[in-house]
């Protein structure tokens, strides 16, 4: 039997680029994830602050601002790090797995996550009189619990097929974090079963909530349409416009990298930009440049902070 040195440590070759865009774009992505990360905790705060805002739409918003929040620390730091320095680029093999885990399992929560959002819409604009009694505070809970949960299940299995394989050389990752195409690349053993199962995993979650979600908002127009008053209309549409424009944000690019045959390392790369760092900041401009709630909010917020700091 061949004595084989399994891999104990990875090295992230990150975004391809000229060496001397490091610091411009270390630059670029640090003031991005911090607007990231202040954004989201301002929509934290407001929702949490606001009572008139405690409503099932903005309980599920606070859901989504907090993935995001994470979504993009689990990616972007370590990101950073590979623009840093050479040694950033080191990942050690569980730290890898964990990457993995945390990412799979924000990102397909954040997936579902969208999909219980259009059922929200579908309920508050196609059936208003009965809205309040189906969307209950229990029922926003266990329908939260449940992206929760499945998002979980879904990255155990991702995880566990990537990492169920010996891994002895190379070591390179060819991206900027560790995600199971590129890992899988690296396997010294037969990798066909789990790209298979991978794909079909991934195919049906996404398909089936982009599917929901598409049927819902055919459902939504309908009942827009059928709504006597211009103004009306118009207040329903820009409800929803906000929730279209962030999940196709999401669902375009993952569409792109996970199922389509074949890969290229550096195209892949940059598409995985726009969900991993792009996206997360996104949620918290798209809700409060057009969102008028929100935007009420953060101004009774300003003045709070201001009459607290004349005292």
């Amino acid at each position: 039997m061949t004595n084989r040195t399994f891999v104990t440590t990875f090295i992230l070759m990150g975004l391809p680029h000229a060496p001397a865009l490091d610091i411009t774009l270390f630059t670029i992505f640090l003031v991005i994830y911090v607007l990231t990360v202040m954004g989201n905790l301002l929509i934290l705060l407001v929702i949490m602050v606001d009572s008139h805002l405690h409503t099932p739409m903005y309980y599920f918003l606070t859901n989504l601002s907090f993935i995001d929040m994470w979504f993009s620390t689990v990616t972007v730091p370590k990101m950073l790090m590979t623009l840093g320095s050479p040694g950033g680029r080191m990942i050690s093999f569980h730290s890898c797995m964990a990457q993995l885990y945390c990412f799979h399992f924000l990102g397909s929560t954040e997936c579902f996550l969208y999909t219980v959002m259009s059922y929200d819409r579908y309920l508050a604009i196609s059936h208003p009189l009965r809205y309040t009694s189906m969307m209950r505070g229990r029922t926003c809970a266990l329908l939260a619990t449940g992206t929760w949960l499945s998002g979980s299940l879904h990255s155990a299995v991702q995880t566990t097929l990537t990492f169920r394989l010996p891994y002895c050389g190379p070591s390179q990752i060819q991206h900027y974090f560790c995600d199971g195409p590129p890992i899988l690349k690296l396997a010294c053993a037969d990798t066909s079963v789990n790209e298979m199962v991978i794909f079909v995993n991934i195919g049906v979650v996404a398909s089936g909530c982009f599917l929901l979600i598409v049927l819902s908002y055919v459902s939504i127009v309908c009942s827009i349409l059928k709504i006597r008053t211009s103004e009306g209309r118009h207040r329903a549409f820009q409800t929803c416009t906000s929730h279209c424009i962030v999940v196709l944000c999401f669902f375009v690019p993952c569409v792109f990298i996970y199922l389509r045959p074949g890969s290229r390392d550096a195209v892949d790369g940059v598409v995985a930009v726009f969900y991993t760092v792009l996206t997360p900041l996104l949620n918290p401009v798209v809700y409060t440049l057009r969102n008028k709630e929100v935007k009420k909010a953060l101004l009774k917020l300003k003045d709070k902070v201001t009459q607290s700091q004349s005292k």
